[in-house]
């Protein structure tokens, strides 16, 4: 008779942490997630053939799993208290989430939009912040990210972080927006040659750039609204 093989031994693509790092969580069955949530089995069975185990005596019914208590959980070999309560507390996220609404993402369509939702981010700043706002195709923000945090005058930013986070969050459409501390909206030579180069790199990378936004505390600076987009 053959040893069992811990899941360390198995081959790398089988392995369900480097699976679901290589194909997504939708690649996984329900016992592989559950066994990258306890981690370890027993010495007679690994994480997957015991979540497996489990599983199918709730007829392979999560929500039947998640009415266990952990007095049962607790009776198969390899279950501890410490790996019942994290399987029930993930069946509990799951019914959560099922209860809650999809978030809404707000609409960045325009210069005054993008301006009242970070005015509140930046109105306070006393330094330079830009910001990157990654947009899908019906201008709804899929999230924000700070690029670069200045001095009293001016920030650093480099262009090829903006179109790598852009890439990996799958946007269709950026716009990129920075405070002046000063009060002054008038654009300055280095936020031309910026906004410049981002135009040309989202045009290389078929991205819609669709705003650069300079804001003051009341007012604001669209370069697309001036015809210079």
């Amino acid at each position: 008779m053959m040893d069992k093989l811990n899941i360390n031994q198995w081959a790398e693509e089988d392995r369900p942490r480097e699976k679901m790092e290589r194909l997504g969580a939708e690649a996984l069955s329900d016992a592989e997630l559950l066994a990258i949530l306890v981690g370890s089995g027993s010495p007679q069975e690994d994480a997957v053939s015991l979540m497996k185990r489990i599983l199918s005596d709730c007829n392979n019914n999560l929500n039947t799993l998640g009415k266990m208590t952990l007095r049962q959980l607790c009776e198969y070999n390899g279950v501890g208290p410490a790996k019942a309560i994290t399987i029930l507390a993930a069946c509990e996220l799951g019914k959560r989430r099922q209860m809650e609404k999809p978030e809404e993402r707000p609409d960045l369509g325009t210069a005054t939009k993008i301006y009242n939702h970070m005015h509140p981010v930046l109105q306070d700043c006393d330094v330079e912040e830009f910001w990157l706002l990654l947009m899908n195709q019906n201008n709804r923000l899929i999230k924000k990210v700070r690029i670069s945090h200045g001095g009293i005058t001016e920030v650093s930013v480099d262009i090829r972080i903006i179109m790598r986070e852009a890439v990996l969050a799958n946007a269709t459409i950026i716009a990129v927006c920075h405070n002046h501390p000063s009060g002054n909206l008038r654009p300055s030579t280095a936020d031309n040659d910026l906004t410049n180069q981002l135009q040309r790199a989202c045009q290389l990378m078929r991205i819609h750039f669709m705003d650069h936004v300079i804001l003051t505390d009341g007012n604001y600076f669209s370069y697309r609204e001036t015809g210079r987009l």
